[in-house]
């Protein structure tokens, strides 16, 4: 019996023994991990941030981009169509001051008329058509022609001087002779009374005042 008992007993102190071993080698194990844990929290918390470091002084550019101006176009007054006519006539006036109402004088007075517009059935310098601006040029003269077949008044001539009539394809078109092969004519809505060459407009005939 006493000697069971000591075999129990050993045994007891054995497990004991054993048990507290393992107790003791597992403390120091815990302990060790969670030192290492609250380590690497330290180290983590006292890394520092990344410094930023702003210059001293910093330069901002507020220059404007250079802009070309240009000068807003000049408006030229037109004329009213009163005006066209008065100045017309003062150059007219000025053409027959003193020069015979013929010839030469004739061709200056449809020189006045360039650059007027052409209006079908027109008389005035506001607009006229090709009989209209003939029948004004000898009008300022005054010379009284028909406004249509003018020529029935006046004379056929092979040797035309500057201010004679020039008939053309017919009689469909006419115009004022001013010498050089050329003549003024209203000839049509697009390009108005102007200078051009008589062999430009079809076949002439020629007329000159009786």
């Amino acid at each position: 019996m006493s000697d069971n008992a000591g075999t129990i007993g050993r045994q007891a102190a054995v497990i004991a023994a054993a048990s507290g071993l393992i107790i003791s080698a597992g403390l120091p194990a815990q302990a060790a991990e969670a030192q290492r844990e609250a380590s690497a929290l330290s180290d983590v918390a006292s890394t520092a941030a990344p410094t930023v470091v702003a210059p001293e002084q910093a330069q901002v550019d507020f220059e404007r981009p250079a802009v070309a101006s240009v000068a807003a176009p000049v408006v030229e007054q037109v004329q009213t169509q009163s005006t066209v006519t008065e100045t017309l006539s003062q150059k007219v006036a000025g053409l027959l001051d003193g020069s015979s109402v013929a010839g030469s004088s004739l061709a200056a007075i449809a020189y006045t008329g360039i650059g007027s517009p052409y209006v079908w059935g027109g008389t005035t310098p506001s607009g006229w058509d090709c009989s209209g601006f003939t029948q004004w040029v000898h009008a300022q003269a005054g010379i009284s022609i028909p406004r249509v077949q003018a020529w029935s008044v006046m004379t056929q001539t092979a040797t035309p001087a500057p201010g004679d009539l020039v008939v053309q394809n017919g009689g469909a078109h006419v115009g004022i002779y001013v010498g050089n092969g050329m003549m003024i004519s209203a000839l049509n809505p697009s390009q108005g009374t102007l200078l051009h060459a008589v062999n430009a407009t079809g076949s002439s005939v020629f007329y000159t005042l009786n």
